[in-house]
């Protein structure tokens, strides 16, 4: 696997991001099987031997989709959590290695160890960062790709206004960047390249289709929600991550509790208040692009709206730099 045979593989330059508890096989295999890229994150099962038998239901279910179709699927990959948090990244690598995922995204830590294991079978590593500071150490441990994640991105997010980010990142970073923070439609993907990324990353938008994990009420929330909903906090998990309101109050948590970016050192975390409630599982995450988002379609449908989206978006942008160009 290489960039260009990942370009020619895609309908539109688009990665669904691994979402935690959110993105499984049927997600994947529906988003490779409409050429956009499918993502989980490898810690969505509970044991290594659990998460290679994902692995091996998705290798199956596009070779039986390549082998009845006219068209090949887009490759999937895998999230791999790079963190002394994660004590089992290094046995979750060496099954994707055995398996030869196309393409590894690595977060919190870009080690040049995954970084040449997955070159030596040819894959490609994207990882995923916040801060310039974070880039220029992912690129330095020879990364494929950069994921710049910006503000309004769910989960674990940034804080950097997207055209300073990418802008910051493209001046030392000459190969692929991927653009994820509240990205919602194809006119999204088509504004990304514009800004210089080369793919956009779509978390929240994947929440709401068919195929996803999530339960209905979270669903529904992202329906009902809107990006005034979203609360930035690293109160949750000790990490600064975008939280629905409503998921919190239900959660018990009393909001003028919740610390800013900044006044909560890293790590530290309210424990939920109510007894038997879970992070991630009662307490639900979405990005700004929530306000946008209307529906719970299948990924057919939502990629082939995108798709046509993306091509109208990039017409009329052509159609009003003409005023200008003459």
């Amino acid at each position: 696997m290489d960039i260009a045979t990942l370009d020619q593989q895609l309908r539109i330059p688009l990665i669904a991001s691994p979402m935690f508890l959110v993105s499984g096989p049927e997600l994947v295999l529906s988003c490779c099987q409409n050429n956009i890229v499918g993502s989980f994150p490898s810690v969505n099962r509970r044991t290594t031997e659990e998460f290679e038998e994902w692995l091996v239901e998705i290798k199956v279910g596009l070779k039986t989709y390549n082998e009845g179709s006219s068209k090949t699927a887009a490759p999937y990959a895998v999230n791999l959590v790079v963190h002394r948090t994660n004590p089992r990244w290094k046995a979750d690598l060496a099954v994707c290695v055995k398996h030869e995922v196309p393409i590894i995204i690595t977060s919190l830590g870009a080690a040049t160890e995954v970084v040449e294991a997955v070159h030596s079978y040819g894959g490609l590593v994207f990882h995923d960062v916040t801060t310039p500071y974070h880039a220029r150490k992912a690129a330095n441990a020879g990364v494929d790709g950069i994921i710049a994640v910006c503000s309004g991105a769910g989960g674990h997010s940034g804080a950097t206004n997207p055209f300073a980010l990418v802008g910051e990142i493209r001046a030392f970073f000459d190969k692929s960047i991927i653009l994820g923070g509240a990205l919602s439609s194809g006119k999204d993907i088509a504004a990304a390249l514009q800004m210089g990324a080369d793919y956009a990353y779509m978390g929240t938008r994947f929440i709401n289709v068919q195929e996803s994990m999530a339960p209905r009420a979270y669903q529904d929330m992202i329906v009902e929600a809107d990006s005034s909903q979203i609360i930035y906090t690293p109160s949750v998990t000790g990490v600064p991550a975008n939280f629905l309101r409503p998921s919190l109050v239900a959660a018990g948590y009393d909001l003028t509790a919740l610390g800013a970016p900044g006044k909560v050192n890293y790590g530290e975390k309210l424990k939920p208040p109510k007894e038997g409630t879970k992070t991630w599982v009662d307490t639900w995450s979405a990005g700004h692009g929530c306000g946008v988002i209307d529906d719970i379609p299948t990924v057919t449908q939502l990629v082939d709206r995108m798709e046509e989206e993306f091509k109208t978006s990039l017409e009329e942008t052509i159609q009003k730099a003409k005023k200008y160009t003459n």
